[in-house]
């Protein structure tokens, strides 16, 4: 009865073309009224840097140069050529780390402060792989200095701060990439153009995971006994934030994945990977409404590995956002066991399996007779931190928003950072994102967690 109602008041329209209709219509309206803060360029002040012509060569500097600073600088170099980029400077704390990375980079200037490579007017863009609790002030500095700014993930270690590098995006003009490169894999974009068209029609339910079984523990990196007290600035690689300072100590230079004043642990490292393609897919980035999170820490795998300490964050992870929009994100982690869950996005007219270069549209049974299956193969590219790079070179040159921009940056480190308040407090963290105010269950507002607010930090 119901749908020959629905056939009725359509006017004859079939179902088939009511459903099409009315889910475009719906998505389209979201869309629009999800923005209701600035769009990325369109409250932009004049950028301060040379403007970059078409044929012009980009000049990138380099902030931090341990595995992951090293894979962008090989990525950035075998690419050089395709993206008309010259690798101009490195900047890292410790010597042997500049100079293997200069070795590969050749003509190079070394720094150790990143404040003095800003001073460089020749540098026209940085990229930022540094520990993650120096993100946000290196992504600020190097957008005032009229730099471009590509910073891994996570943007920044707490929310105050990253609200802080989207108001400097918007200030400034910049073109900023957080090195999510998921988010430059075609499928994740297939899915929005599915969603956006009213495919799904209004969204229900997502997953996913980032999976993996360390039996020595999770970042427990090989220690290199070249670095020795002295070896760095110690009290500068800390930075002006940390509050529970400790000595010098290699462990947390090399694992500091594992310790909570420098990073989230899974939070920091392994969700971003998942979340920013997921919330990318919706086609409509939303803030969270509400997000809870339960890690544990019952395997214990850093006793497997002598001379580390217990780490601060836990082996196994388990998130659940809600949006506004009545959309729920389901993301789990693990260091303890490597089978995950599939990424799926269902909404209620159909589901999205979503795998390898792969989508697959499957209509639920109640709307089979309206929406076709629907099968995309072979989308390209994937996955690849160079394509992710060359994203971000080209939006300089064209101005466009690059593939993991500053407006689905903030929205997803809002649900990383509400996710570590609520797995620390023990709470179900609300949002409001008209005013930025965290609250618990009961409405009592709850300060953001930053640097000094839990222990340790």
């Amino acid at each position: 009865m119901q749908h020959d109602s629905v056939q009725q008041s359509a006017g004859g329209e079939s179902r088939r073309s009511f459903i099409r209709r009315t889910a475009t219509a719906t998505a389209a309206v979201a869309a629009v009224n999800m923005f209701k803060t600035p769009v990325y360029g369109q409250t932009q002040a004049p950028s301060t840097g040379r403007v970059i012509g078409a044929n012009d060569r980009i000049a990138v500097g380099f902030v931090g140069v341990g595995p992951q600073g090293m894979l962008h600088v090989n990525k950035m170099k075998q690419n050089a050529d395709k993206n008309n980029v010259a690798l101009a400077a490195v900047c890292d704390l410790w010597e042997k780390r500049r100079e293997a990375a200069k070795a590969v980079m050749g003509d190079c200037k070394t720094y150790d402060d990143y404040r003095k490579m800003l001073e460089n007017k020749e540098i026209d863009a940085v990229l930022c792989a540094t520990v993650d609790h120096w993100h946000a002030q290196i992504s600020i500095d190097s957008m005032k200095a009229g730099k471009h700014i590509y910073v891994e993930k996570p943007m920044s270690r707490y929310l105050p701060e990253a609200f802080e590098v989207w108001d400097t995006v918007k200030t400034t003009g910049k073109v900023f990439q957080v090195g999510s490169q998921g988010c430059s894999d075609a499928k994740w974009h297939k899915c929005a153009e599915l969603i956006k068209a009213g495919s799904l029609g209004p969204l229900v339910l997502g997953q996913g995971s980032y999976m993996r079984n360390s039996p020595a523990g999770e970042w427990n990196y090989t220690i290199d006994p070249d670095l020795k007290a002295g070896g760095v600035k110690w009290d500068e690689w800390l930075g002006p934030n940390i509050k529970t300072r400790a000595d010098f100590s290699a462990d947390h230079f090399f694992r500091w994945r594992k310790y909570y004043p420098y990073c989230a642990g899974l939070l920091g490292d392994l969700f971003p990977h998942r979340l920013h393609p997921l919330v990318l897919a919706t086609g409509n980035p939303e803030f969270p409404s509400r997000v809870v999170a339960v890690g544990t820490k019952a395997i214990h795998t850093d006793k497997n590995t002598p001379g580390t300490q217990e780490r601060d964050c836990p082996e196994c992870l388990t998130l659940v956002a809600e949006f506004p929009s009545g959309y729920s994100l389901m993301v789990c982690s693990s260091s303890v066991n490597e089978y995950g869950l599939p990424d799926v996005i269902r909404g209620h007219y159909a589901t999205l399996l979503i795998g390898g270069a792969n989508v697959d549209l499957k209509p639920e049974a109640k709307f089979s007779e309206e929406i076709d299956p629907e099968s995309f193969k072979n989308l390209l590219p994937v996955e690849d931190i160079g394509e992710h790079e060359s994203n971000w070179i080209s939006c300089i040159r064209s101005g466009k928003q690059p593939n993991a921009n500053i407006d689905l940056a903030v929205r997803v480190q809002t649900i990383v950072s509400l996710g570590e308040m609520s797995d620390r407090l023990g709470i179900a963290c609300h949002y409001d994102e008209k005013t930025r105010t965290v609250m618990d269950g009961t409405g009592k507002k709850v300060d953001p967690v930053t640097y000094g607010t839990l222990k340790p930090s």
